[in-house]
């Protein structure tokens, strides 16, 4: 399963490229939701080899994800790939500078599995696809205001 999402931001590339790599803010939201999540690696700034462990319920089942950043290219490109038990993602986040103050972000988001639940379990969200690609774009959009307005403010 794959999908792209973008949303264009009133702000800098660079800028935008700090926000996204806010990794500790992430992480705090993150936990928020109930998410377990323990860095394992990367304390000294956005660079490959920064890992995660997380630990959340889905469908009523625990689920644990190891999170890698396998490649970065400030400050236009971070790739993420994602491992459990039974599936395997990647995720890119690649930005590109529309003029001094504009950028356009775009997460690409595949997922595979490795078994049969993990199958099913993509299978089941495959249905589920559109929808979920709304919320996710939802979201985006909700954090493309959200960096524009702490840009706008310094914050």
């Amino acid at each position: 399963m794959q999908f792209t999402v973008r949303e264009d931001i009133e702000a800098p590339i660079n800028s935008v490229f700090e926000m996204v790599a806010d990794f500790d803010r992430f992480e705090r939201i993150a936990m928020r939701r109930g998410i377990d999540v323990r860095r394992i690696s990367g304390e000294l700034g956005v660079v490959p080899g920064t890992s995660w462990e997380t630990e959340f319920r889905l469908r009523g089942k625990p689920r644990q994800i190891s999170v890698q950043m396998a490649e970065c290219d400030p400050p236009l490109l971070m790739r993420f790939e994602a491992a459990s038990k039974g599936m395997n993602g990647v995720t890119t986040v690649e930005l590109l500078a529309l003029s001094q103050r504009r950028t356009r972000l775009s997460v690409d988001m595949s997922l595979s599995a490795k078994s049969l639940p993990a199958r099913l379990l993509l299978q089941s969200l495959r249905l589920g696809q559109s929808r979920f690609r709304r919320q996710f774009q939802l979201r985006l959009t909700e954090f493309a205001r959200e960096m524009e307005q702490r840009h706008i403010h310094g914050g």
